[in-house]
């Protein structure tokens, strides 16, 4: 009788102790910091570059997973304002009710759900975010699946909204006709004389600006081969500043800056009777690194992180439906296409010639509005060691301000041979306007 005393005691001490441990597993909250918002974006961009997105389609795969985590974290955040309202036909989210809802875990699912929507390999980014359900399972199965309900609520309809952008309608579209009968128009370059890529890209709704053509800039000079011309004395620039260049040697300064900024998503290369393609971020891309290197550099909390990817984004995106408005408007010729046709038909460029019109010069509008955007939230003066470019064996480089890298993403174009000075110039201005608009009608921040 007292053994089976003794054993029934141990029985009970026994099960509370399971009782008990089974009532504390799978309790901790789940931490997300920052970096898991690193990470989702690093993943979704080494992707794009598998996939070879152009870089326009680019800006809009960052941007809308972007919007959709920002509208989580900004619900009942005292720090953050909503979009709702301030980006066009974005209407309110669905409100989360489940207090078991982890509102940061819900915004990189929704990050990640989003994401995966908009990429061609979707197996990639499904094996990457199975992967963190494993582990967030492990700690806390319950939050898991209540925050993964609300992400995908949210994602649903971030979803609805961002396809009324026309995007799809542009699938369809007809590809650009090239006007050869008129010399100052531009045509398909060596080495794979690729069709013009998204020309009806100034069709996608903008999302701050007014229309893709509300900073429309300057025209380019007008068209000339009369040695006189400013038309022609730019076509000469480029054509020396080559020639200077190649003087100098693989290890100059200029050639440093061109390959540092090249960001050409696909460059073809042909050796023999072999041709393939090596890939590289686009100049959205690059611009989203940059953010990245800032937001460390400052210890960004994962809400701020989030803040300064979505800002950024938004300019990016409406940079380059802006830029492609004008590029199919004035339809200018590459300096490629002229030197090799009137001058000597065997210059090559230092960098590859992109398959579009040549005004105004996408990296230049691009950099201006990332750049305006990044100064408004780390300030100016803001020195940075960019390494973006080192997993494609280029060095790092270190810039002083946002201002002073964007100044040298738009050069880069004249010492790569690809862009005249009007383009670079007028698209820095064109660039700036479109994020001076951002950081003045936009108010994310509190």
């Amino acid at each position: 009788m007292f053994k089976f005393t003794i054993l029934n005691k141990g029985l009970i001490l026994f099960l509370g102790l399971y009782t008990l441990q089974s009532c504390t597993k799978n309790t901790a909250p789940i931490e997300i910091s920052s970096t898991h918002f690193y990470n989702s974006v690093d993943k979704v961009t080494k992707i794009m570059i598998h996939d070879i997105f152009s870089p326009p389609v680019a800006s809009r795969i960052f941007v809308y997973p972007n919007i959709a985590a920002f509208e989580i974290i900004a619900q009942n955040n005292k720090n953050y304002n909503s979009l709702t309202g301030q980006l066009k036909g974005l209407t309110a989210i669905p409100k989360n009710k489940n207090p078991k809802v982890n509102l940061n875990l819900s915004a990189i699912i929704a990050h990640i759900e989003l994401s995966k929507q908009l990429i061609f390999s979707e197996e990639m980014i499904t094996t990457y975010r199975d992967s963190l359900y494993a582990n967030w399972e492990k700690t806390n199965k319950e939050e898991l699946e209540a925050s993964k309900h609300y992400a995908l609520e949210v994602a649903k309809h971030i979803k609805k909204w961002m396809a009324t952008d026309n995007y799809i309608q542009t699938r369809t579209m007809s590809k650009f006709t090239v006007n050869s009968d008129d010399p100052s128009r531009w045509q398909p370059t060596p080495p794979a004389y690729m069709d013009g890529i998204e020309p009806h890209w100034s069709k996608i709704r903008t999302l701050v600006l007014d229309s893709s053509s509300q900073f429309k800039p300057k025209a380019p000079p007008v068209f000339s081969l009369e040695k006189n011309s400013e038309f022609y004395k730019q076509l000469m620039e480029v054509y020396n500043v080559r020639k200077d260049v190649t003087e100098k040697g693989d290890t100059s300064k200029e050639i440093s800056i061109a390959r540092f900024w090249d960001c050409n998503p696909y460059v073809s290369v042909t050796k023999g009777h072999l041709m393939f393609a090596t890939k590289k971020i686009t100049p959205g891309a690059h611009w989203i690194g940059i953010t990245k290197i800032a937001c460390k550099q400052n210890n960004y909390s994962f809400e701020e992180t989030v803040y300064a990817y979505t800002k950024t984004s938004l300019g990016i995106f409406d940079a380059f439906i802006s830029c492609w408005d004008e590029k199919y408007r004035s339809n200018l010729i590459r300096p490629e296409t002229l030197i090799n046709q009137y001058i000597d038909e065997d210059w090559k460029p230092i960098l590859q010639t992109p398959p579009f019109p040549e005004y105004s010069s996408g990296h230049s509008v691009v950099s201006g509005s990332a750049s305006t955007i990044l100064t408004s939230i780390f300030g100016d003066n803001f020195q940075f060691d960019d390494d973006t470019e080192t997993p494609y064996g280029l060095p790092i480089r270190t810039f002083t301000s946002f201002n002073q890298a964007a100044s040298e993403a738009a050069i880069s174009r004249l010492y790569g041979g690809i862009h005249y000075r009007a383009a670079i110039d007028e698209g820095l201005k064109q660039g700036k306007n479109v994020g001076g608009l951002v950081v003045q009608k936009v108010k994310m921040k509190n």
